[in-house]
């Protein structure tokens, strides 16, 4: 036996029923369904600029850190070296690093804020004065006028 056709009219139910579902609620009407299409692909446009405009913002920071590594000099300091990646037209004396000494139980023991000046191969080596012994150095990042979040 063959599916029933959807397209064909319903079998009234009882007596006086409409046999087709537009009879009943009634169609549509064709402005809703452009005015709601163009709503949507508004909100999409809208939201596809500013995705495109975030991302291209966020690849290109002002100032970069990385590549971090120390050196354990005593039980009351530690030296972390690390890159630091300026931006054309950025001055080092706007910007501000933060370094941070955790001892053997993840306490801070150490913290360092401080204006890098990067060598020539963009490298910065800074003493990090702590209360006990420093077993790691974390690199919070550095951050300028323009770029509050560090990097």
């Amino acid at each position: 036996m063959p599916p029933p056709d959807p397209t064909a009219p319903h079998e009234p139910s009882g007596a006086g029923a409409p046999t087709d579902l537009a009879d009943r609620y009634g169609v549509p009407s064709r402005w809703r369904r452009v005015a709601l299409l163009t709503a949507a692909v508004t909100v999409v446009v809208a939201f596809g600029g500013w995705l495109g405009w975030t991302i291209w913002e966020q690849a290109r920071p002002q100032i970069a850190s990385g590549e971090l590594r120390f050196e354990i000099v005593s039980d009351r300091e530690i030296v972390a070296t690390f890159t630091v990646d300026l931006a054309d037209g950025v001055d080092p004396a706007d910007t501000t690093c933060e370094l941070r000494a955790q001892a053997v139980d993840k306490s801070l023991v150490g913290r360092l804020v401080f204006a890098p000046q990067p060598d020539a191969r963009n490298q910065v080596t800074q003493s990090v004065t702590t209360v006990q012994r420093a077993t790691a150095v974390d690199l919070i990042g550095c951050t300028t006028e323009g770029q509050q979040r560090p990097r």
